[in-house]
């Protein structure tokens, strides 16, 4: 018999400015134990240095973090010219050095190859699994790690500051699976002088953006009360980039249950779509639009 998970039904979203030193999976361990709910996850994983936009989904709202994975997210990262890193971030042991410093134009010019889809070579420090294991464990171990080329969409790559001749700050939004740990290492040898991430912030994440984003001092300050709970989102956020189609008492039962519900038709949405129903505001399923129905693939259950 499964033993009954402990902790509160709550669901919607919270979201963490995350600090550097910390993992996302600890900072979601903490938003979980401050709120007592029953389950928590989040979207989109953050290295222990990076810091920013970490969004922590809590109970049904785990169910919509496909979608917020795979919306843009943008980030605002430093880049180190003339060293190259076995981690491609300040983290890792220099093993490349360069006395090539380029001039803005040739480093604006370089950023255009990486504008569009592109195909770009994971870390080999990265969570990438080869054969079952994680890349980076192979790599701890001295083993010759192989990474194949992967897509990604990259929207806008900007240069946006240059402090000093060995650094330049660059913005870059991007689709779901990008490395900007990448990005660095692969700008720095298309400029022939090396180059790895010295800091990295991601500032928004589909709806979500670090500037609303609670510290975790602050989270350590409310854990546990009432006044924690007021900044927690709605579940139906996660759904911001889906249609919404309104249904009916009788439709949102036969969702509830798994099965095809009449929903109201709106403009623009077409047979095959993917959507959303919604019961007086509340998310009840996402799933398949056809003909006046929606074809469950994610149901919504909330505490009665």
């Amino acid at each position: 018999m499964a033993r009954k998970r402990k902790g509160r039904d709550i669901s919607g979203w919270i979201v963490i400015d995350k600090p550097a030193g910390i993992t996302s999976t600890a900072v979601v361990n903490k938003v979980k134990w401050a709120l007592e709910a029953k389950k928590a996850g989040h979207a989109g994983t953050l290295d222990p240095e990076a810091t920013g936009v970490l969004a922590v989904a809590l109970g049904e709202a785990t169910k919509t973090v496909p979608y917020i994975t795979d919306a843009l997210k943008a980030y605002r990262f430093t880049v180190r010219l003339g060293q190259a890193t076995n981690t491609d971030d300040a983290e890792g042991e220099v093993i490349k050095t360069s006395d090539i410093r380029p001039e803005d134009a040739e480093i604006t010019e370089a950023l255009s190859a990486f504008i569009g889809n592109i195909q770009q070579v994971p870390p080999k420090f990265s969570a990438v699994k080869i054969d079952g294991q994680r890349a980076y464990k192979l790599a701890r171990d001295g083993e010759d790690v192989e990474l194949s080329a992967r897509p990604l969409w990259v929207e806008e790559l900007l240069l946006v500051d240059r402090p000093d001749v060995d650094h330049v700050e660059l913005e870059m939004t991007c689709g779901k699976g990008g490395y900007v740990r990448s990005i660095a290492r692969d700008l720095g040898a298309a400029l022939g002088c090396y180059g790895h991430v010295l800091k990295l912030r991601r500032i928004w994440s589909g709806p979500f953006e670090a500037s609303n984003g609670l510290s975790i001092e602050h989270i350590k300050e409310l854990e546990r009360t009432p006044a924690l709970d007021e900044h927690i989102q709605p579940l139906e956020i996660g759904l911001d980039d889906l249609p919404e189609l309104r249904c009916s008492e009788e439709g949102a039962t036969k969702l509830r249950n798994g099965n095809p519900g009449m929903v109201f038709a709106a403009d623009g949405v077409e047979y095959g779509d993917e959507a959303w129903a919604s019961l007086n505001g509340q998310a009840v399923a996402v799933g398949i639009y056809k003909a006046g129905e929606l074809h469950p693939s994610r149901v919504f259950v909330r505490p009665s």
